[in-house]
């Protein structure tokens, strides 16, 4: 404690007067700082200072010299104009070159590149710089890059890939179909698979407060526990009232366990939002479990016309947009936030952690675990196709279509 003390104090000294002290007066005092703190001022001074330990000590024997010799005959000690180590680009004017050819974000891929496949750090900048008879060092290289404009970044994900050409017409498209279902006082849900989660005391992202030194203890290893298995979230976001319904399943995310879902959902609590409900619209992704071109999701679908006696709307969203479905802003990412820190040790507890999840904006969820078994690979016959009361919309029918009850409730 007292040595970063000590530090501080010196560094704000440091940063006072630097500015007007030259290369002479700059050592010296350092070096009388080192000697006033005693043992251990050199490493103190030089880690406050950036100064080198060399330095120091060069001035702390110049304060002796001057000490033991009568003024007139002690040196300045200031260098003259271009005294000094020449720098290293000086000396190798071609070395700034040399090392943005390997940095430089073309030539990531370039087969001829010598780093293709190492990662660039100054290490590995410097040796290929030697290499190439530009003898350089790590530090070196660190401060060209900085001088350079580089610094170290991150991936960001910003690309979306190749864009349909309709993909904002099918934007307008969605959002002038939900704007006419609540005029109307007609339900509209968002629905979507959220990250299938491993069951068990496994390490959950994020962080929560507990009692100074003692974190919860969580396995080293992420391997599924066959006894505890995994968890699948899919989730219904009710968009006008902001209410949401999550069932956890214990099998397969398949368009059975959603439509599954979506029912459950319109019994407990949608039913009671739109008594006098005749259609429900349905948005959803473009894949996973709810896939547009999914003949299985569609079957599941007219089962569920059929059950609750509701004509379903479906807009899927274009390729490529999922995260601008509504369920993945307004929902799952609250439920993510409200685990974070915690991990998820049993089926009850995820189901708990879901429905507590709530929001200033007053978003409320419920949850429930679903131990049905939901088979995978299951083929849907042309002749099953044929017997659906699907009819596709005028503008892009492989995104948007209704399905009608086949029979009155």
């Amino acid at each position: 404690m007292r040595d970063a003390a000590v530090v501080k104090k010196v560094r704000g000294k440091f940063a006072a007067l630097d500015p007007v002290m030259d290369e002479r007066v700059r050592r010296q005092w350092a070096a009388s700082e080192a000697m006033a703190l005693g043992w251990g001022g050199i490493q103190m001074v030089a880690v406050a200072t950036g100064i080198s330990r060399t330095t120091i000590g060069a001035g702390m024997r110049e304060l002796r010299v001057r000490a033991a010799r009568p003024k007139a005959t002690i040196d300045s000690g200031v260098r003259r104009p271009g005294g000094g180590r020449k720098r290293r680009t000086d000396e190798d004017p071609k070395l700034r070159a040399a090392l943005e050819a390997l940095v430089e974000p073309v030539t990531r891929g370039h087969p001829e590149s010598p780093l293709r496949w190492t990662c660039k750090s100054t290490r590995r900048l410097a040796e290929e710089l030697t290499h190439q008879n530009h003898p350089v060092g790590e530090r070196t290289v660190a401060a060209l890059l900085r001088e350079a404009g580089y610094s170290l970044q991150a991936n960001r994900k910003t690309r979306e890939g190749d864009s349909h050409p309709d993909r904002n017409a099918q934007f307008e498209y969605i959002n002038e179909q939900v704007l006419r279902f609540q005029n109307r006082y007609q339900p509209v849900i968002s629905v979507d698979t959220k990250k299938k989660e491993l069951v068990g005391d496994f390490r959950n992202g994020g962080r929560e407060w507990q009692p100074r030194g003692k974190p919860e203890e969580v396995r080293v290893h992420d391997f599924q526990d066959p006894a505890l298995g995994k968890a699948i979230p899919y989730g219904v976001f009710d968009v006008t009232n902001n209410q949401g319904w999550v069932s956890v399943g214990i099998d397969h995310d398949t368009a059975r366990f959603a439509a599954a879902t979506i029912r459950r959902w319109w019994r407990q609590m949608g039913i009671r939002r739109f008594p006098a409900a005749k259609q429900l619209m349905i948005t959803a992704d473009g894949g996973g479990s709810n896939a547009s071109r999914s003949r299985l999701w569609k079957v599941a679908l007219q089962a569920l016309a059929d059950q609750i006696g509701l004509k379903l709307q479906v807009c899927h969203f274009p390729p490529g947009t999922s995260k601008w479905n509504k369920i993945e802003h307004r929902l799952f990412c609250h439920i993510t936030q409200n685990w974070r820190g915690k991990p998820l040790i049993s089926h009850e507890v995820i189901v708990n952690l879901i429905a507590n999840t709530s929001t200033k904006a007053g978003l409320k969820v419920r949850a429930a675990l679903d131990t049905n078994t939901y088979p995978t690979g299951q083929k849907v016959a042309d002749a099953e196709m044929a017997t659906l009361q699907l009819t596709p919309a005028q503008f892009h029918g492989e995104w948007n279509y209704s399905i009608t009850p086949r029979t009155k409730i």
